[in-house]
């Protein structure tokens, strides 16, 4: 069983780049969920039919320019949920649901559209904060219910100096903050696992990098795109990486997907 994440920014613009990726993806196995943010599209432009035809099925919530996630999968997914319950918002950041685990049970999927937080010293930051509490509460909560969990998408966080071209230069900016960090350690400790590094990993793996300055050909990048696996997945998990090939593309996401085997 393969997920994968990919922050697509604007699906109306890279709808076949989507549905190349996927169908290449097939020649291996194919992706059975495939998480998607920055959708940037209303619910009733959503290309639900151009998926169908290629053969999956799709929940999403749109929001008109900015955000939007969805769930793109090969089965139908149920017990669907948008955004963080008891958690007021008008931003469409989060969608999961249930799908078919190949072995009798369900995983339970979370795709989530992380706030960046503009700068450490501004208002949206203290929105990022309060959203990042609001999602280890119900996360949480999620895991009691759900042992096979996966909670993936882009979180706007680094790990650590690993996830950053220039450890020194980009210290203390956003994405790469303390408390950033100390948040995404908070959901760590719910009992999740960072599935990127349960395995050999290249060096200087990013999976964001800035459309100027020739980023990507430099690979001055960040990773901010992870997946997070239950206890209960972990050894189920037998590979997780980053496929930068689609930022190869012409008018490319400034993402790269990735993606854990199950």
């Amino acid at each position: 069983m393969k997920i994968a994440t990919w922050n697509v920014n604007s699906l109306s613009v890279r709808l076949p780049q989507v549905l190349d990726w996927l169908a290449a993806q097939k020649a291996e196995g194919g992706v059975d969920v495939l998480a998607l943010q920055e959708l940037k599209l209303t619910d009733d432009k959503f290309p639900a039919a151009a998926l169908a035809e290629a053969g999956y099925q799709a929940q999403w919530f749109g929001q008109k320019t900015y955000n939007g996630v969805a769930l793109i999968s090969s089965t139908s997914g149920h017990d669907v949920v948008k955004n963080i319950p008891g958690f007021a918002d008008d931003m469409s950041r989060v969608i999961a649901a249930n799908y078919p685990d190949g072995q009798g049970g369900n995983i339970r999927v979370i795709g989530a559209y992380f706030p960046n937080g503009q700068a450490p010293d501004s208002d949206k930051f203290v929105y990022k904060m309060r959203w990042l509490d609001a999602l280890r509460d119900w996360v949480g909560s999620e895991m009691q219910k759900h042992p096979n969990l996966v909670l993936l998408g882009d979180y706007n966080i680094t790990f650590d100096e690993l996830d950053m071209w220039d450890p020194v230069g980009l210290k203390d900016t956003i994405h790469c903050t303390d408390a950033e960090r100390e948040k995404l350690q908070a959901l760590i400790d719910l009992g999740l696992t960072d599935s990127f590094r349960l395995f050999e990993q290249p060096e200087k793996s990013y999976s964001w990098w800035d459309y100027r300055e020739f980023a990507f050909r430099r690979n001055r990048g960040l990773r901010i795109d992870h997946i997070l696996i239950s206890e209960a997945l972990k050894p189920r998990a037998s590979a997780c990486a980053i496929d930068r090939a689609p930022r190869k593309n012409e008018r490319p996401s400034d993402h790269a997907p990735v993606v854990i085997t199950l």
